[in-house]
């Protein structure tokens, strides 16, 4: 199967045939109901006949719509969740949530949101995941391509509301794709971290990324504060000075 190409055109209900609407319509039907089965059963599992059944048509009519059968299907899957995904970060940093707003307060509500995002559609992503792991280290590659294209799709989306950022001043000027990249990253590390978690025992060590909420808030100091221990101010200094003093 060639990878499906991503075009930005999109027709609108005003340009379509009542044919063509229809036919929209039991598409939506069929991956409707193919992302309640591979959720359910994963892809392996997943059969056309569940697919066909669930979305009430028959198998023949589903190799219509998808001739490569289930694993178009998955891709189209993809397609919608890398694009609602981008829409999520589009979402974010829209000037009406952006304005007036801190720049640490805007980003930890992204990173909620595409928390959020991710656990909505869990077993999902953990299938794009798994098969964007697998197809990387195969030959074959147009899918691989396709996985590479719908990551570089996210961080071009996120890389312009950080340039934004970095010529308002708000942080420091370093390479936006890079800290886009990096961002990412760390966003889909707390997503798997929070998957396991979900499946295990609770612990106290595990509390603080246990909820949305409190894993945005912690990955949000991790990338403003980083690491270091903040630099004492020159009045701490004097006064720990005076006290040294003081006391020897």
């Amino acid at each position: 199967m060639t990878a499906p190409v991503q075009t930005d055109e999109k027709p609108t209900d005003a340009t379509l045939t009542r044919r063509e609407r229809e036919r929209l319509a039991r598409r939506r039907a069929m991956l409707d109901a193919a992302r309640a089965v591979f959720a359910e059963k994963g892809y392996t599992e997943a059969t056309l006949e569940e697919i066909a059944q669930r979305a009430e048509f028959g198998k023949g009519t589903l190799y219509n719509y998808f001739e490569g059968g289930k694993e178009e299907i998955l891709f189209a899957i993809f397609d919608e969740l890398y694009e609602e995904m981008e829409a999520v970060i589009t979402a974010s940093f829209a000037p009406e949530q952006v304005e007036g707003q801190p720049l640490r307060a805007v980003f930890q509500a992204f990173v909620a949101r595409a928390l959020t995002f991710f656990m909505q559609h869990q077993d999902l992503f953990l299938i794009a995941m798994k098969e964007a792991h697998r197809l990387t280290f195969s030959e074959d590659r147009d899918k691989m391509a396709y996985f590479m294209e719908q990551r570089e799709r996210l961080v071009r989306a996120l890389v312009t509301p950080l340039e934004a950022a970095m010529n308002r001043g708000d942080v420091r000027r370093l390479p936006p794709h890079a800290v886009a990249h990096l961002i990412l990253g760390n966003i889909n590390g707390l997503q798997m971290h929070m998957t396991l978690q979900s499946c295990a025992q609770p612990s106290p060590e595990g509390e603080v990324l246990r909820s949305v909420d409190r894993a945005a808030a912690f990955l949000t100091t991790m990338l403003f504060d980083g690491l270091s221990a903040a630099p004492a101010s020159p009045a701490a200094d004097t006064d720990s000075t005076t006290h040294t003093h003081a006391t020897s």
